[in-house]
């Protein structure tokens, strides 16, 4: 990526959060510094704390970009007339992302902290989005009556918890209990809590 890239206060601001995100994402949290990362976006050390106020804030910005990046890759997934396959393909979108961002995801979550400067969380509002999302899906299964009329929002925490709880296991590597854990653990589950929430 080039770093020349304007010189704008959005723009050093913009480069500053893409950049932490993709170091975090492709060698973990060991390799994030502030001189590192000024050097990568083409700025100074300085601009870190000029924009951020320190490594904490960043951490902050980073994971609220992850849950940015969340919320569009599900909306990539758009609906259909099958309701229980667009929460099946959300719950896709969902996995794939984790495992394409490991570590990014790992922030999102207060999984890891960068040596313990992970500030306060990500936005409310953009990580609140996101879970608004499965909302909606559960939402509209229940308009079409393929599940149970409920409360949408505890349907979709319960959705939620059980697709992160395996996709946490599956990170640490500890998915591998029986053969072909996607299929014998991840779908069957989801597929037995939405049989058993069906209408």
């Amino acid at each position: 990526m080039s770093t020349a890239v304007g010189t704008g206060q959005p723009d050093v601001r913009r480069r500053l959060i893409e950049e932490a995100a993709r170091i975090l994402g492709e060698q973990g949290p060991s390799a994030l510094s502030a001189r590192r990362l000024a050097a990568t976006a083409g700025t100074s050390t300085m601009a870190v704390y000029t924009h951020f106020g320190g490594m904490s804030a960043l951490v902050d910005e980073v994971a609220t970009e992850g849950f940015r990046r969340l919320v569009a890759l599900v909306d990539a997934v758009g609906t259909t007339d099958d309701t229980l396959a667009d929460l099946r393909r959300m719950a896709g979108a969902y996995r794939e992302n984790a495992l394409a961002n490991p570590h990014l995801y790992a922030v999102m979550f207060g999984a890891i902290s960068l040596r313990g400067l992970g500030g306060s969380g990500p936005d409310r509002e953009v990580s609140g989005a996101a879970f608004q999302q499965l909302v909606a899906g559960v939402s509209r299964a229940m308009a079409a009556g393929v599940l149970r009329e409920d409360d949408p929002a505890a349907v979709a925490a319960q959705f939620w918890s059980a697709l992160h709880g395996y996709v946490m296991l599956e990170l640490a590597g500890l998915d591998q209990v029986v053969e072909d854990p996607t299929h014998a653990v991840l779908w069957t589950m989801l597929a037995n809590l939405l049989s058993a929430l069906g209408g």
